[in-house]
């Protein structure tokens, strides 16, 4: 019998990281799911996927929501009938530029609601399904704001730094059971996010952001996308609790 192709579920896959990772994977060989919240760039993700000749269905969720993580699963092993990978991206900045005394409780509860609570109960759901599959890998999508502060970023954040914890959390609680988390913290990758932050074009704010970087420059989503990718491959069956950055040097500052 042939073998079956494996499952991965991508979250916030309708663009940026999301989008380029689903076609790595793609490419890789897998069985597609993802979710946004955007249903029509959804779809025509689904439609790149499929013209690379891999399997894929798209699933509409909101991920601070418990309910819609426990339905992106049964969904996924509805169509697929298992679950071998699972990358947790779906995210939001928030409002940025808000000082402390400036936060506002809409906005702390929206972002801590996606990124945070997004990755929880979205780990909840994966790992029995990952287990009932034989084990597998899962990979959430921190940022270099998991490490060092921002300013006017509180919300954004300490979503990111919790997000990092969990991992760590979820790591050491899997470790036995064949099931491998880690996380990938990017820095300033060029996606629609970064440029809301600084505009399209080479204005002197994104000139500015790329000089953070060592390296010089922005990132691209598909560097994110392969190192995701390497996590999980079994070139990176040792590696678990290890926050990845992807980042051009940021960090080793």
């Amino acid at each position: 019998m042939p073998q079956l192709k494996p499952v991965v579920l991508i979250t916030g896959a309708a663009s940026g990281i999301g989008h380029a990772t689903a076609l790595a994977f793609a490419r890789a060989g897998y069985r597609i799911a993802i979710t946004d919240i955007n249903e029509s760039n959804g779809s025509k993700v689904v439609k790149e996927i499929t013209s690379l000749g891999a399997e894929a269905i798209f699933i509409k969720a909101d991920h601070s929501k418990e309910s819609d993580n426990s339905r992106a699963i049964e969904e996924t092993l509805k169509a697929f009938g298992r679950l071998n990978a699972a990358i947790n991206n779906a995210g939001v900045e928030g409002q940025p530029d808000l000082k402390i005394e400036q936060q506002t409780e809409s906005n702390f509860r929206h972002t801590l609601g996606v990124n945070l609570d997004g990755v929880l109960w979205s780990m909840k759901y994966e790992i029995p399904a990952l287990l009932k599959s034989g084990g597998g890998c899962i990979v959430n999508v921190s940022s270099v704001a998991g490490s060092i502060g921002m300013a006017g970023m509180a919300a954004y954040v300490a979503s990111k730094h919790a997000v990092e914890g969990l991992t760590k959390v979820a790591a050491l609680e899997n470790a036995t059971r064949g099931i491998r988390v880690n996380a990938v913290a990017p820095g300033a990758i060029q996606t629609e996010m970064i440029d809301r932050f600084v505009g399209k074009g080479e204005s002197q704010a994104r000139k500015e952001l790329a000089a953070e970087h060592p390296m010089n420059r922005i990132g691209k989503a598909d560097e994110v996308a392969q190192a995701i990718l390497f996590l999980c491959s079994p070139a990176s069956s040792f590696i678990t609790g290890h926050i990845l950055p992807v980042d051009g040097g940021w960090l080793a500052k």
